[in-house]
């Protein structure tokens, strides 16, 4: 499962809350790998554990079993060059950003930061740029505080900001989830330009399937902090092997067909079994395409 030349990879990765009875696994033996110019869409409902791997990867959180490895060297506590080469896109860019500053601000403090020969017009022309880049006038936009920004404005903002320190890495946490679907693809197609542009390898968490198609090339479908089913990503989309995979597909509306007449009429008609035994842990691993794989339900 692991890429033999990734950016990133989480390796067999486990976090664990609690002890004894009351412990939880968040994630369970977690592997993937995040490549140059791909990315790889990480679905599932909430509490399913993307948000634990976002922050696994992020250092927010230290895994209990299994390591973090960039560019196949494992993380440590020192290395610098891994905070500056992976940077996180946010859920809300209503919080994300702080009321107090311009945006001007916002986009030179990491160029202070982590580019700290630059002299004062070199920022504010990197700044200029940063803006151009997500599609934003800087002589309107650098003065400007949150408050005056709408939605989309801010949300391209975070990812100018995450662009300032010339990352390899992109983890977008649910970054449409909060605006409005008539700026979404406009986000959308931000992304994926950042991707192929820049060379980025790119996490899309989301629980939008139909976004997840839209971004990713690769896909990895997440229950009770367990992968079950990844794949490229019109393979598992387009032939859904794990039940608990095509129950989250069964949710997707089609304006074309009606809802008796559904292919998933079978998990939607016995979800609290799936869930079920799609919480339990499932060891084997199955190849039922080429790169596509499924945990197998046992019982």
């Amino acid at each position: 499962m692991i890429d033999q030349n990734p950016v990133l990879a989480l390796d067999n990765v486990s976090k664990v809350f609690g002890k004894g009875d009351t412990s939880i696994y968040a994630a369970r033996s977690v592997s993937f790998a995040l490549r140059a110019g791909r990315t790889l869409a990480l679905v599932g409902e909430s509490g399913s554990g993307k948000t634990t791997c976002a922050r696994l990867i992020m250092r927010e959180y230290q895994p209990d079993q299994g390591q973090l490895l960039f560019r196949g060297v494992p993380v440590t506590h020192s290395m610098a060059a891994y905070r500056r080469a992976v940077q996180m896109i946010f859920q809300d860019p209503f919080s994300a950003l702080n009321p107090a500053h311009t945006v001007q601000y916002h986009l030179e403090r990491p160029l202070r930061l982590h580019q700290k020969g630059l002299s004062a017009a070199q920022r504010k022309a990197a700044v200029a740029e940063l803006l151009e880049r997500v599609k934003l006038d800087p002589a309107l936009m650098a003065a400007k505080f949150p408050h005056e920004l709408s939605g989309g404005q801010r949300q391209r903002i975070s990812i100018a900001r995450a662009l300032a320190v010339g990352p390899e890495v992109i983890v977008a946490d649910e970054p449409t989830s909060m605006l409005d679907v008539s700026v979404r693809l406009g986000i959308l197609n931000l992304l994926n330009e950042m991707k192929r542009s820049l060379g980025l390898a790119l996490l899309y968490i989301t629980h939008d399937i139909a976004t997840a198609r839209y971004v990713a090339e690769d896909i990895i479908v997440m229950y009770a902090g367990q992968i079950v089913e990844w794949g490229p990503t019109e393979s598992v989309l387009n032939d859904p092997q794990h039940a608990y995979t095509r129950l989250l597909l069964s949710a997707v509306p089609d304006p074309d067909i009606r809802f008796a007449q559904s292919q998933y009429n079978a998990e939607m008609a016995d979800v609290d079994n799936i869930r079920r035994l799609s919480a339990a842990p499932q060891p084997v691993i199955s190849e039922v395409g080429p790169g596509h794989f499924i945990r197998p339900i046992a019982g």
